[in-house]
């Protein structure tokens, strides 16, 4: 008999996301995204994302469930994303995971949201070499990891976003040049006739794994303001800016792979979805003899399916479980794959 199979829920933002995976093979999976609701915003309102979530979490399940041709009573897993991320969103699909876990009799996993980005390239490539360097590159965060069994060991930590993300630098400037939300879909569109030379902006901390892109976030807004009323050259700024963050990424994660030896690259996040990061990547780790992987784009968003990859692997690593008061945790440290905080013991700290 195999391993179960097991049904992953993702509502840390504005995508609702189920996924159900059996020993690595992604079987089927669904996502609905609120994302149109908040445009009119300029960025995710978690009240709204939340009430998506209410909306959104049994329609997703029951097309991946579809999608994979089983029945509910097939599962015999659940795992769901307990942090970090929106505390209401995270609420409703802790509570609808919970919920589907009860009334099946089967075991509860609480994921890392950022683990289950990571786990989301094994679904396209199979399991992760040991070790390997991680590049996530999500909306929120910007991480350089060293990474050993996924479901097993401590997450290493060589950097991490000091301020702005590389996400959040999208959005921002992105708004300030006046293109639509989100930014950094945008900021790709228009950087494909501009020149990414034409401006001068920083590459920020060179000498360091760290990120900070607060910086860069200034400059291409001081350097917007002064073409006000000049008519300005949005395709030159998006390709720059593009530019500037590509290069930071690429080249600090392949010289964290060079300096330890590793040599596997996996760049995993929304961000990921990047034409530039991608490419820029691809040419440095050929330059560097060093094996690049990239999810697809449907993987490179937040999904269930990157959630189900995680406990997948918990399951057949033997993990235990998630406690029955376990609860979510928004703004959760990256250590390990598996995310079980608890109420009581969050309350007493």
């Amino acid at each position: 008999m195999g391993s179960p199979v097991v049904l992953g829920i993702e509502s840390s933002c504005d995508e609702t996301g189920a996924g159900i995976v059996q020993e690595g093979r992604l079987l089927g999976h669904a996502v609905a995204s609120s994302m149109d609701e908040h445009a009119r915003y300029g960025g995710v309102v978690p009240e709204i994302a939340a009430r998506a979530h209410v909306h959104a979490v049994r329609p997703v399940v029951e097309r991946a469930l579809d999608e994979a041709g089983l029945r509910l009573t097939d599962i015999g897993a659940v795992a769901v994303t307990t942090g970090p991320g929106l505390s209401g969103a995270l609420q409703v699909g802790l509570a609808g995971a919970k919920g589907l876990a009860y009334a099946l009799g089967v075991p509860l996993y609480g994921v890392h949201h950022l683990a289950g980005h990571v786990a989301a390239d094994t679904l396209e490539h199979g399991p992760l070499p040991n070790p390997c360097m991680v590049l996530i590159v999500s909306g929120g965060h910007t991480s350089l990891l060293l990474v050993r069994d996924l479901a097993r060991d401590p997450i290493v930590h060589l950097g991490d976003t000091l301020d702005d993300a590389a996400g959040e630098c999208f959005d921002k400037v992105a708004r300030v040049f006046g293109l639509p939300y989100p930014g950094g879909p945008a900021i790709d569109r228009a950087a494909r006739t501009g020149d990414p030379h034409a401006v001068p902006f920083p590459h920020p901390l060179p000498g360091s794994y760290d990120f900070s892109f607060s910086g860069l976030k200034t400059a291409a807004a001081r350097w917007a303001e002064s073409h006000a009323g000049a008519g300005l050259p949005v395709a030159d700024g998006a390709a720059s800016l593009q530019e500037a963050i590509a290069d930071v990424l690429t080249r600090k994660a392949v010289a964290a792979c060079v300096e330890r030896g590793v040599g596997t690259l996996v760049v995993v996040g929304g961000v990921a979805a990047n034409s530039r990061v991608r490419a820029l990547a691809e040419e440095r780790c050929r330059a560097a003899g060093l094996t690049l992987r990239v999810p697809p784009l449907r993987l490179c968003t937040d999904n269930g399916a990157m959630i189900a990859a995680v406990g997948d692997l918990l399951v057949r690593a033997g993990a235990a479980p998630a406690p029955l008061d376990v609860s979510i945790d928004p703004s959760a440290p990256l250590e390990y794959a598996a995310l079980h905080p608890r109420a009581m013991a969050g309350a007493a700290a």
